[in-house]
């Protein structure tokens, strides 16, 4: 069976469906499955941030639970497959194909190219990590608004986000991690920094002001109740995604991004942001979220 890269559903609020398998193999104590499409999300090779889903696999009535998902790239001349780290290739290189990797603990069952398997995603854990991630989003938006509108640049940054505000979250964050209703973002305040404008000393002295002004700008937000649109330029795992959300500034935000996300802001009754100083240069925001009951 020739291996195409997989369909992916994760988007699409899908959280259950039937798929035929293109590819597997045991490496050590798991087994690596392919299947034609998932609505499982892999944790990315390259900025992991947004964890792997839960879930599981059922093949011939057996349940099969995910010990991860992993994203992996077919070798289409030799159908290789190569996993997470060991992926040798850009995405898109010709003859190759970039798939959803599910894997399970080493197991005897034959999973035969062209064998049906349902596919069965944790909506609750899913949910919880579209949350924090759309959360995250939220609050590194408001983070440069507010740096900018209140003048912690003393000159012309080049990098501007998508409402237009100096990109503080694009220059300065080294880490993000999603995971339920929370993020955490880290960011180097350097020299590199400071020579692009940025009044990092003046930050770092005012932080507990720049918070209460995050949190107000991030709740103002909050209180428009708009959808979250993901646009998909495409069904494969490498084609662009893009994070669209309507938050009454004079242009619309849009971020691409490959992670899951929720699809209205009435999914949470408040996103608190606090910002704290870990280290000489360095600070951290976690966003945490508290979910809508009727969500």
């Amino acid at each position: 069976m020739n291996v195409t890269p997989t369909i992916t559903q994760f988007c699409h609020q899908t959280w259950q469906l039937t798929a035929q398998v293109q590819l597997s193999q045991t490496s050590g104590d798991v087994t690596y499955i392919v299947t034609d499409r998932t609505p499982f999300h892999p944790v990315s090779h390259i900025w992991p941030d947004h964890p792997a889903d839960r879930g599981a696999i059922t093949y011939k009535d057996k349940l099969y639970p995910l010990v991860d998902c992993l994203v992996g790239a077919v070798e289409l001349c030799s159908n290789t497959l190569y996993v997470d780290k060991a992926i040798p290739v850009k995405r898109d290189q010709a003859g190759w194909a970039f798939v959803v990797v599910h894997v399970v603990e080493k197991t005897e069952a034959v999973f035969c190219a062209s064998n049906s398997l349902l596919l069965s995603v944790d909506k609750t854990y899913q949910q919880a990590l579209s949350r924090g991630h759309s959360a995250g989003h939220l609050a590194f938006l408001a983070l440069n608004k507010v740096l900018t509108e209140q003048g912690y640049w003393r000159k012309d940054a080049d990098r501007k986000d998508t409402l237009g505000n100096y990109d503080f979250n694009s220059y300065a964050q080294e880490t993000s991690f999603v995971s339920e209703d929370k993020c955490v973002d880290s960011y180097r305040l350097g020299k590199t920094l400071r020579k692009r404008g940025l009044n990092s000393a003046d930050m770092v002295a005012q932080l507990s002001m720049i918070e209460n002004q995050v949190n107000q700008v991030v709740n103002n937000w909050l209180q428009q109740g708009t959808e979250v649109v993901m646009h998909c330029n495409g069904e494969a795992l490498t084609d662009s995604r893009y994070w669209r959300c309507e938050l009454g500034e004079t242009k619309l935000a849009e971020i691409p991004c490959g992670g899951t996300h929720v699809h209205s802001l009435k999914e949470y009754t408040s996103i608190r942001v606090s910002l704290q100083e870990t280290s000489p240069n360095y600070i951290e925001m976690q966003t945490d979220v508290t979910p809508a009951t009727d969500k």
